[in-house]
């Protein structure tokens, strides 16, 4: 159902507030540039430092812009199994084609924990279901063992597993087989996830070079392994550029400089990048010829 490259897409803001037309436009580029789909309100769209409304609205905008064009995972995960579940029915109600959904965290549920929760937010909005496994920043992993669980969830479709090892997406691959897409949550492990039979990517580095990234798994589903291993050679210093900070600060600082936006503003407890390493970033960027 779900594969290819797909944006985690900033939220742009200017002057504290969403930027919607930046966003429209933003959008508008992705598409424009190959992209197999558009992710709004993930870790990238700061969904943890957007309202309700804000975060609903930014779910809508996007359906409204991409208007079918490619499919829209929209960020709907919480820590709260009941603000899932209302994130999750708004998404369904907007007209999105899926939810991605975050281990809830902070929590730090024991897997238990986690196979009941996602158990009742698949039972109650009949929506295809990502799951979103990134223990850096929830502090709980999602062993596979319990993807193989939820993989037998009808409407439990793919993992955006970024966990960052290979050993563990090969285990959800071998334990799930068919039963469930796996996405890379890391854009630097891409090749090496399509190459071990998962599908594509939720990626970050999208959001400045889209049509790279689709064409990395453009040219790895045609066959082309040795042009596609070329390519993820050529994107590998901008997938590591992008973390020289806490995503999504060096993006925002990347597409500003792009001229894809006017404002690089981040939301407090985030802050904009560093000068020096502001320089690094540019360095990166202008040896791709982005800038």
């Amino acid at each position: 159902m779900f594969q290819g490259a797909m944006v985690a897409i900033v939220t742009p803001f200017k002057n504290g507030l969403v930027d919607e037309t930046a966003l429209r436009e933003l959008i508008e580029f992705q598409i424009a540039n190959g992209t197999h789909g558009i992710v709004p309100c993930g870790t990238t769209g700061e969904s943890a430092t957007l309202s309700f409304q804000e975060h609903e609205r930014v779910i809508e905008i996007t359906v409204e812009q991409v208007n079918k064009r490619v499919p829209v995972i929209a960020g709907t995960g919480s820590n709260n199994t009941e603000e899932a579940i209302r994130l999750t029915k708004h998404a369904k109600k907007a007209g999105a084609d899926g939810a991605l959904m975050i281990c809830p965290y902070y929590n730090k549920p024991t897997q238990e924990g986690l196979f009941r929760h996602f158990e009742k937010v698949a039972s109650s909005v009949d929506i295809p279901i990502v799951l979103y496994n990134i223990p850096g920043r929830t502090a709980v992993n999602m062993a596979p063992e319990t993807l193989a669980r939820l993989s037998k969830i009808d409407n439990i479709v793919a993992v955006k597993e970024a966990s960052g090892t290979m050993k563990q997406i090969t285990d959800i691959i071998a334990l799930c087989g068919d039963g469930l897409v796996v996405l890379s949550g890391e854009d630097y492990l891409t090749f090496p996830l399509l190459c071990v039979g998962g599908k594509g990517v939720i990626s970050v580095s999208s959001n400045i070079v889209p049509r790279d990234m689709a064409d990395l798994c453009n040219l790895f589903f045609d066959g082309k392994i040795n042009e596609a291993r070329e390519l993820y050679y050529r994107l590998l210093p901008l997938c590591h550029g992008l973390f020289y900070e806490t995503n999504p600060a060096p993006v925002k600082a990347a597409l500003a400089m792009m001229k894809k936006i006017d404002s690089e503003e981040v939301r407090l407890p985030l802050v904009p990048m560093q000068e020096s390493n502001r320089e690094r970033l540019k360095k990166d960027l202008l040896a791709y010829g982005l800038i």
